[in-house]
Formats: structure tokens, C-alpha cells, sequence
């Protein structure tokens, strides 16, 4: 079967598999699309995009447009002339010319089981919220925000431990996957072509500065899933002692214990702190006090002399 002339577009570490996949099945890959270099560190130099660094490495054309609506970008990728243009956590919208180019359209790989959580950040919000399963969907592109037609869906349960990092690298493998079956499908020319429900829609927005503060008059088990969600990035924080502390790790002592003081240290474990919630108590296990690097909360109460009725804000 003939392979699809592809341009790929897509930006950070998440889509890299699915290049991988392109390269490694043969498809051409006329040009990689990803945002231009980016200051990062200390230092603020430039930085390459990881969708960038593996272009690199497989020698692939590469664009890197500071707006994809421009007649100058719509016109290189026309010349190219692809049969079909793969998204993945690009960054930008695509203007509807540019998604009626291709013969066979714009497909996207989006991390969630849609119409649940559309958006840019589908992995966070599906642990912050408690979701017992997550997934791939392969969707053909429209003009809306993740509203186009759906290919292939494919599920995977959240484990209690997984974090949005381990659930991350496991939706970015399993999004190749479902990204090579999709490919195959469309050019045998029986790929299904189903109607989202808009009714069910969720969405995942951006996270916010807001997001990440703790209230310890939340439930214990909406406190455990809020730093599972935020964890490696950006970090779920409170306060203690007027700085800053972020939560890294915790695990839910007991999920209907009648609290009096939400927020106050209740018992020193051989592991960390105990703390009361607005419903249930939570134990800490790994910390990063303000301009520190992380530790486990053990360390920090004995560090910081933390006792029982010490207040976390």
C-alpha cells in the first residue's frame, strides 16, 4: 500500500513518538512544522523544540513559522503538496485553507477519550478530576477547538499512582499506535468518520497560577488527585511559614475522618506529615520548601522542626 506524503506538525516531547513512527514505517516526510526556538534556562538562550531535535536527527525539512495564517507559510506548504498533514500538539489553530489543502485532510492525535476534555491540557485535567481511564482519539480536523470527526479511539485506565508524567508517557506511545492504525485506514479508504456529541463535551483549559494553590478545605482525596495532576509540572504549592512549599508527593490517610482545622499538621509519620483536610486527612511524602530542591517530607519536618499544629496556609 502506498505510503501518505506527510507534513507533521507538532512541538513538544509528547509528539515525538509519533514522528518516530512516521520515520520508522516509512512514510515521507516532506516537512516537520514546529514553533520557533524558544529562551529557556538560566541563561535564556535559544532552545530547540523537541519535535525540532528529532527533525534533526532523521535529517527532515524543517519549518518553524512565527505565524502559520501568512500567505508565505500556506504557499511552502501548497508546494509541497502533501496528501495529508498529521497535528499533534502543535500550538497554534490552523486557518481552514490550510486544513482543506491536503487530499486527505488534517488529522490530530489529542490525548483524551473526546468530547471529553478538548483543550491543551487534557492530561492534567482527566487526574485532577479523578478519571479512572484516559486515551488516545485520532480526529479529523475542523476549525473548532478538538471538535472535528473522530477516527479511532482508544482507552487506558489511570492507575491511583500514575501522575500526569507517567500517564504522559504512556498516551504518547499508545497516540502512535492508534496513529499508525489510523494512517493505514485512510489509505485503504475505510477509515470511519464519527460525529462528536457536543452535549458530552468537557474541556481542559490551561492551567493557572490559581490551579496550583492548594485548599486544604477540599477533600483529601480532591487534594491527592490536584498533586498527582501537577506533578512533574508545574507542582501543586501552599504555604508555609509565608513561603512557599510545593507538594509533590501524598497519599490519602484516611478519606472521612471529621477535621476540625483544615490545614493543621495532625501526626509525624516515619514518612512525612499528616495533615487535615475539609474532609479526610492526607499524608505528605515528598516536598520543595521555597528555593530548595525536593526532599522527602521527613527530611523537611526535621529540617524545618515542623510539630503537630503547625498550620499549612
Amino acid at each position: 500500500m502506498k505510503k501518505l506524503r506527510t507534513i507533521f506538525m507538532g512541538t513538544p516531547d509528547f509528539a515525538v513518538p509519533c514522528l518516530d513512527m512516521l520515520v520508522r514505517e516509512g512514510y515521507p516526510v516532506a516537512a516537520v512544522v514546529t514553533q520557533p526556538d524558544r529562551p529557556k534556562g538560566r541563561g535564556q538562550k535559544l532552545a530547540y523544540s523537541p519535535v525540532k531535535e528529532a527533525a534533526l536527527h532523521y535529517n527532515l525539512p524543517i519549518l518553524q513559522p512565527d505565524n502559520i495564517k501568512n500567505d508565505e507559510f500556506y504557499n511552502q506548504i501548497a508546494a509541497i503538496q502533501p496528501d495529508i498533514i498529521i497535528v499533534i500538539a502543535f500550538g497554534q489553530l490552523l486557518p481552514q485553507r490550510l486544513l482543506g489543502l491536503p487530499l486527505h485532510g488534517c488529522i490530530n492525535v489529542h490525548a483524551s477519550l473526546l468530547p471529553k476534555y478538548r483543550g491543551s491540557a487534557p492530561i492534567h485535567w482527566a487526574i485532577i478530576n479523578g478519571e479512572p481511564m484516559s486515551g488516545i482519539t485520532t480526529m479529523y480536523m475542523d476549525v473548532g477547538m478538538d471538535t472535528g470527526d473522530m477516527i479511532i479511539k482508544a482507552e487506558t485506565p489511570i492507575l491511583p499512582l500514575d501522575t500526569t508524567g507517567s500517564l504522559h508517557d504512556k498516551l504518547q506511545d499508545l497516540g502512535a499506535a492508534v496513529l499508525a492504525d489510523t494512517l493505514q485506514q485512510i489509505a485503504a479508504g475505510n477509515a470511519p468518520r464519527v460525529r462528536q456529541n457536543d452535549v458530552e463535551a468537557t474541556y481542559a483549559p490551561l492551567l493557572c497560577r490559581s490551579t496550583e494553590r492548594l485548599d486544604w478545605h477540599q477533600p483529601a482525596v480532591a487534594i491527592h488527585n490536584l498533586v498527582r495532576g501537577l506533578n512533574p509540572w508545574p507542582g501543586a504549592y501552599c504555604k508555609y511559614q509565608n513561603k512557599s512549599l510545593k507538594i509533590w508527593q501524598t497519599r490519602v490517610y484516611n478519606e472521612s475522618t471529621p477535621c476540625a482545622q483544615p490545614g493543621q499538621v495532625v501526626q509525624l509519620t516515619k514518612e512525612g506529615l499528616v495533615v487535615e483536610t475539609g474532609k479526610g486527612i492526607i499524608e505528605l511524602l515528598e516536598v520543595q520548601p521555597e528555593s530548595k530542591r525536593r526532599m522527602k517530607a521527613n527530611d523537611f519536618v526535621c529540617g524545618y522542626s515542623l510539630t503537630t499544629g503547625n498550620m499549612l496556609e
